[in-house]
């Protein structure tokens, strides 16, 4: 199996060089094949110049410009069109995600698993330094996701995921150009049918520039995708669902 690693990158070129360089250990070590996808989203930084420097030293980095209109989920749409591994796993350039996680997800995959996905919240996981009015945020959010939409995982909002490349396939067309992409995926997964493991994960606040997730520029956004969703699962009588492929219950 091919496994392709899709971060996306906006003004993070104090990061970059400590997050591929952690995938790529961790993959190395395990033997794998895999590949480095970066989809720069027209930072205005020195982005560009780190990449091309790093792919003189990672042979299995790419590096994706994604030009304007930019935001999160339309760079996440564009690397889904590049990559080539038969997994993707989304993580985040600022350093939050574990490489060591991502290779639990690599093994859940291996597994059978159509989708993992990582979880800040269960025995096992660990938050350092996660600002309280966020955490306060996500707390009350997921558990709104959970009881509207009525999944039994309790991190949707986390992009830290992974799954087979016919999941991004499955799960299409996806209309989330911003972090509402984080909520589309996995809960149209989950609706359609598709097989998922959720495993502990540590997460980690970044040592370099700032944040990209703004919170009053987010909710409609949540709101749309979250109703879109539940008109899918209640009304679209099942037209959706998943047909064969891969997965265990």
């Amino acid at each position: 199996m091919k496994f392709s690693v899709l971060i996306p990158a906006r003004n993070e070129r104090d990061n970059l060089p400590g997050t591929i360089n952690a995938v790529r250990g961790v993959l190395k070590k395990a033997g794998a094949d895999f590949e480095i996808v970066v989809v720069d989203d027209s930072s205005t930084d020195d982005t560009p110049e780190v990449l091309s420097g790093l792919q003189k030293e990672v042979p299995e980095l790419v590096s994706v410009h994604n030009p304007p209109p930019n935001g999160f989920g339309l760079a996440v749409r564009r690397g889904f069109e590049r990559v080539a591994g038969d997994a993707v796993c989304i993580m985040m350039a600022d350093g939050s995600d574990s490489a060591e996680d991502m290779m639990a997800y690599y093994s859940k995959i291996n597994e059978g698993y159509d989708c993992v996905f990582g979880s800040r919240f269960i025995k096992g996981s660990r938050l350092i330094d996660y600002p309280i009015h966020k955490l306060i945020l996500n707390r009350l959010g997921n558990y709104f996701i959970g009881f509207f939409i009525g999944v039994r995982h309790n991190d949707i909002t986390n992009a830290f995921k992974c799954y087979r490349t016919d999941v991004i396939k499955g799960v299409e067309p996806l209309f989330s150009n911003h972090f509402n992409l984080t909520v589309e995926l996995p809960l149209k997964a989950i609706i359609r049918g598709y097989s998922f493991a959720t495993v502990p994960i540590r997460w980690t606040n970044r040592a370099h520039g700032v944040s990209k997730f703004k919170i009053k520029e987010m909710g409609s956004r949540y709101l749309f995708i979250i109703f879109y969703i539940f008109l899918e699962k209640h009304l679209s009588r099942g037209d959706y669902l998943k047909r064969g492929g891969h997965g265990r219950k």
